[in-house]
């Protein structure tokens, strides 16, 4: 039985809008966690009459100015191995940091897959953190230290950013279109998925997607 149900959670589409969360809160099903040490992050449901589907958002709100911090909110109703994750993301302040990512492959607040969108710098990273240190991952067929690509990432108003995960290669797609693919392999098998943003980013999330293959 127990086989049985880790099967189902590993093939379920998840789709979560928030809409049905008390502002406020934490949305149940979600834990909060951060890489290296700060203030607490704080999420939480809020309103946005502007998100494209109407009602709530899920937001980091905590203006901690620790450049080296991330704050993360994790999902926990699902493993995720293969196939695609997406959310809509609203940058709306930060003067360290404007940033919002895409988790997987979770084991711990220390090791993780993370792809973000920057406001400040127009562009788009994909990382590893592994034992607590972040290191980005250079894109398929340019030199070993390209630094993601550049991208406008407009504030104050809502993108999507989505990943494509098949064994170690990973698209990543901004607004529907395909930036770059990246291969990696310090992470394998199933782990948890989520949300990150850095240091005084204060940026809102919706529609949050999962989508196992």
């Amino acid at each position: 039985m127990r086989d049985l149900l880790l099967l189902s959670i590993l093939i379920q589409t998840e789709t979560i809008r928030f809409d049905d969360e008390t502002p406020g809160s934490l949305p149940s099903g979600w834990t909060v966690a951060v890489t290296h040490e700060g203030a607490r992050p704080r999420w939480e449901v809020v309103s946005d009459e502007t998100v494209p589907s109407g009602g709530n958002v899920l937001a980091q709100l905590s203006p901690e100015p620790a450049r080296a911090q991330f704050p993360l909110a994790i999902f926990e109703g699902a493993r995720f191995e293969n196939g695609e994750i997406e959310v809509k993301f609203k940058p709306v302040s930060g003067e360290v940091d404007r940033a919002a990512g895409l988790v997987w492959r979770y084991r711990d607040e220390n090791n993780y897959y993370i792809v973000r969108a920057n406001a400040l710098e127009d562009n788009v990273v994909l990382y590893k953190v592994e034992g607590g240190k972040r290191t980005s991952l250079a894109p398929k067929g340019t030199p070993e230290k390209t630094y993601g690509v550049d991208g406008e990432v407009p504030s104050g108003r809502w993108s999507t950013l989505k990943v494509v995960v098949a064994g170690p290669s990973f698209r990543v797609f901004l607004d529907g279109d395909e930036l770059f693919e990246v291969e990696d392999r310090t992470f394998t098998g199933a782990g948890r998925v989520g949300l990150w943003t850095k240091a005084d980013s204060v940026t809102y999330f919706d529609d949050f997607e999962v989508r196992p293959r």
